[in-house]
């Protein structure tokens, strides 16, 4: 698989087929993503992969706070801003409507919605996970440096005919996810990411993206 095509085919899988990911192949992966520019090398990202019993324990203790009904905790980083600005709010809500559509989710059906969002906590069935910390003295260019190496490792994953889903949503279980890792304290969570072969009888839809002269201005010399 070349470059452009893992890039174009990489996108958020949220159904996982119960098939094994090898630990040689995540190995593989994580080392090649080591190459991620970072500011002055500074190499600011702190993983964590579990499967087997780990990730099983994980998905349990998540699910039991779900069924408990039990409020998430307190975010540590802003997702978004409270108010969204256009283009970001309609591009925002273009993906609700594509995304809930493919699963014949009603806009107004709020509970059904919120159903879809508890598989967020099975890792939507993936056998591997990888969890994402970051030190919290770190500032913003190192959070960006973060986003490179994520990036890095779900493309990487593509050439391995494995797909990903990052999760943000991981932040508020990060207690839960804390009690299984056992990270030190110095470190924040920024998220998860489910990792395995894809169940293509999940339905799914890709979200597209905008028009080039959207996003990008070419000054010609």
């Amino acid at each position: 698989m070349d470059v452009y095509e893992a890039v174009t085919s990489r996108r958020a899988v949220r159904g996982f087929l119960d098939r094994p990911v090898p630990r040689e192949v995540l190995e593989r992966v994580l080392s090649a993503a080591a190459w991620a520019p970072s500011g002055s090398n500074l190499q600011p990202w702190h993983v964590y992969v579990l499967t087997g019993r780990p990730l099983a324990e994980l998905k349990e203790f998540a699910g039991g706070r779900v069924t408990a009904c039990d409020p998430w905790d307190e975010r540590e980083y802003e997702m978004y801003p409270a108010t969204l600005k256009s283009p970001y709010r309609e591009r925002r809500s273009a993906f609700g409507a594509e995304r809930y559509s493919a699963l014949g989710i009603a806009r107004e059906d709020w509970q059904a919605r919120q159903r879809a969002a508890v598989g967020n906590w099975s890792c939507f069935g993936a056998p591997a996970a990888l969890f994402c910390y970051i030190d919290r003295d770190l500032g913003r260019p190192q959070w960006s440096d973060v986003g490179m190496f994520l990036q890095t490792v779900m493309l990487l994953l593509r050439a391995e005919g494995l797909h990903s889903c990052p999760q943000m949503a991981w932040s508020v279980y990060r207690k839960t996810v804390a009690e299984v890792l056992s990270p030190p304290d110095d470190l924040i969570l920024f998220c998860g990411m489910s990792i395995g072969f894809e169940d293509a009888a999940v339905p799914s839809t890709r979200t597209g993206r905008a028009p080039l002269d959207e996003t990008v201005t070419f000054v010609d010399g």
